[in-house]
């Protein structure tokens, strides 16, 4: 018996193919129609800021408040760079942010890879408590530390201000967290060749994780920076007052050198946002490779 297969239908060679219809493509991407707003309403405060630090007191206090300085008037950076106490603030805040970030990163570093390569007994119970220390919020464990830092004899010094972020949870979590993302075939060929724990961390392992470092310490830096109720609590002395502590001394009780008051957030915001553009980049990558295993 045999089978006959339908017959095949012929399209006409006559007919003219139909035009394709593209959509016209943007030179840019439609998110960029709803961040571009965004961005313009969160950086205007900035621009208020950087204008108002070039008018006088007079068309600050005005009302309704000037938009656009009739002339620029930098009496407020002449008053900011001649108080001598400014400089020794902005020196003691870099001092502060500087050994916070390089202990993070040291500290960090190590209980990071202890976490993520080293299996100890007590290792997962030690992690989550660190872990869990990360959702206590400051407020309960204020009065304990500054009890400690009064038994060390740190009151109103330095140390005081650094001693307490030496190492954070959150440093040795994501640091722990980007390590896991890499892969342990770089490590086992250096122990094959020799090496010892310590030189492959540092010689193969650092190296590849320059995201995460980066994150880390432009995180800590922002947070040590811009920190102001700790430094309120254990500095009394104006020349151990951080940045952010003295600037609040151009507020009097009867009148406010407004003008000074905006020139020196303008000195103090340049430094946050030198150290967010210089590892912008880093940033993202560190964020994307960190979240890949938990």
């Amino acid at each position: 018996m045999t089978t006959t297969r339908p017959a095949r239908l012929e399209v006409p060679a006559t007919r003219a193919a139909l035009p394709v219809l593209r959509r016209p493509r943007l030179p840019f991407s439609p998110w960029h129609l709803l961040l571009v707003p965004l961005a313009l309403v969160f950086a205007a405060p900035l621009g208020w800021l950087l204008l108002s630090s070039v008018m006088s007191n007079a068309e600050i206090n005005r009302f309704p408040p000037a938009l656009w300085p009739s002339h620029v008037d930098f009496s407020g950076y002449r008053y900011v760079l001649e108080n001598a106490l400014f400089v020794r603030w902005f020196t003691n805040s870099l001092i502060v942010s500087a050994v916070t970030v390089v202990s993070n990163l040291l500290f960090g570093t190590l209980g990071g890879y202890a976490f993520a390569r080293m299996r100890f007994t007590g290792s997962r119970v030690l992690l989550a408590l660190m872990v869990a220390t990360m959702a206590v919020p400051f407020q309960l464990t204020m009065i304990p530390t500054f009890l400690v830092m009064k038994e060390l004899g740190l009151i109103d010094t330095l140390g005081a201000l650094i001693v307490p972020s030496l190492v954070t949870p959150f440093a040795v979590f994501l640091l722990r967290q980007f390590f896991l993302s890499l892969p342990r075939e770089l490590e086992e060929a250096a122990w094959i060749d020799g090496c010892s724990r310590l030189r492959v961390l540092f010689t193969i392992v650092l190296p590849l994780s320059r995201p995460a470092l980066s994150t880390v310490a432009v995180l800590t830096f922002l947070s040590t920076w811009n920190d102001l109720t700790w430094p309120l609590i254990v500095v009394n002395h104006d020349t151990t007052y951080t940045l952010q502590l003295g600037l609040t001394t151009f507020q009097g009780q009867h009148h406010t050198n407004w003008a000074a008051v905006m020139a020196g957030n303008v000195i103090t915001v340049l430094p946050v946002l030198l150290a967010f553009l210089g590892a912008q980049k880093t940033f993202i990558q560190s964020v994307t490779a960190s979240g890949l295993k938990g």
